[in-house]
């Protein structure tokens, strides 16, 4: 039983310690976590950027594709627009807007590139 004991203890003391490092290895050193949404119809696209750092929401380069696969591939999807970010009236998200792409139907997502102080991301799949 004692036994048992030792090797739970261990194991959640060892889950522990990984979990801490990589939340540590997040907050050192590491890029801001940022992320992309994407908004539209009619060929019109838009969204923001979320940062809970502020250096992360302006002037960041966002793309959008229109899939050709079964899953987001921007080396392969068609791109159809892009824009760079900008601050939202009070300053708490990066908007952009690539107007009216012409692409109506089909599965479409946004990507917005990474810097070397903020992450990149890829916005849910949006379905017209």
């Amino acid at each position: 039983m004692r036994i048992k004991t030792i090797l739970a203890t261990t194991a959640i003391a060892a889950a522990t310690a990984f979990t801490g490092s990589a939340q540590a290895y997040d907050l050192v050193g590491n890029q801001s976590p940022s992320e992309v949404t994407i908004k539209g119809k009619n060929g019109d696209y838009h969204g923001k950027v979320k940062s809970s750092d502020s250096d992360c929401l302006e002037d960041r380069k966002v793309k959008v594709y229109k899939m050709l696969g079964n899953s987001p591939a921007p080396k392969t999807d068609q791109k159809i627009g892009s824009d760079t970010t900008e601050l939202n009236g009070n300053g708490t998200k990066g908007v952009w807007s690539i107007g009216n792409s012409g692409y109506k139907d089909g599965y479409f997502y946004a990507k917005l590139k990474k810097t070397s102080e903020c992450a990149g991301d890829i916005s849910k799949v949006l379905v017209r």
